[in-house]
This record gives structure tokens, C-alpha cells and sequence, in this order.
């Protein structure tokens, strides 16, 4: 039986991109991937933009709580992919990582959920290319 890889998504606060991404993956890769996120200094909550932003789509990310990495998170991880520039990690040696440098619109002057529609449809594309990716 092959298990599925293990992807690791990375935010600082792990409250909306790293989340994003992991509600992504997991609405297109149903069980072929299994899907982490968490975030290198966890903040208090989701960004409820976010959680808006994928309901839109009908994908359901409330729930979801901001958590930490962990030294087992990354362990098990196959590929660890981080959002943003701030994020840094350290995964094991032989741990595949990347980086999204996401698009971010508010350094264009949009905000609110127009911010966020823009934000997730390009961790949608990104998404979408890694399950590409780790599926061929």
C-alpha cells in the first residue's frame, strides 16, 4: 500500500495562508495528499477573510485553529513549503522545501476581501500545480 506524501504548509501566524493552502490541497487532493499546516509563531485566530474567502468556494476552513510547528510535523513531512518570506524553518536534512512568495496586494494599495480573493486564487494556482506535481 503506498502512502500518500505528506505536505507541511507553513505561515508565521497560521492564521490564513498556510491555512488557505491546506484547505486547498485538501478539497482538490482529497486523500492522495496528506495535508499539515502550522505556523512558525502562531497567532490567536483565524483571519476570518480567509475562512471567507474559501467559503466563497464552498470550502469550509472555520474550524481550523492557528498551531505550531513541530519537530514531528516536520519529520514526517515529504515537503514543507512555506508562504511568504517570513516564514523560516529548518526541516531535516533530505526534508524537500519550498518557498511561495505569494502575491500580495495590499503592497498595490487593495484591501479587505478583494485582498483576500487575490491572495487565494494565487495559492489556488500554486496548489494546484503541486498536486500536479507530486500526482505525474
Amino acid at each position: 500500500m503506498n502512502t500518500p506524501p505528506r505536505v507541511l504548509f507553513v505561515c508565521v501566524k497560521n492564521g490564513g495562508k498556510s491555512q488557505m493552502a491546506a484547505g486547498l490541497m485538501r478539497d482538490i487532493a482529497g486523500d492522495s495528499v496528506d495535508v499539515r499546516s502550522g505556523g512558525t509563531t502562531p497567532g490567536a485566530a483565524l483571519n476570518q477573510l480567509s475562512v471567507q474567502s474559501l467559503a466563497e468556494w464552498n470550502i469550509d476552513i472555520s474550524e481550523g485553529s492557528p498551531k505550531p510547528i513541530t519537530e514531528a510535523d516536520l519529520e514526517g513531512a515529504d515537503l514543507v513549503v512555506t508562504l511568504g518570506r517570513e516564514a523560516k524553518v529548518h526541516a531535516p536534512e533530505g526534508t524537500a522545501v519550498e518557498n511561495w512568495d505569494t502575491d500580495e496586494p495590499s503592497g498595490r494599495g487593495i484591501e479587505g476581501i478583494e485582498r483576500m480573493r487575490m491572495v487565494r486564487d494565487d495559492i489556488n494556482d500554486r496548489v494546484r500545480d503541486l498536486l500536479s506535481r507530486l500526482t505525474s
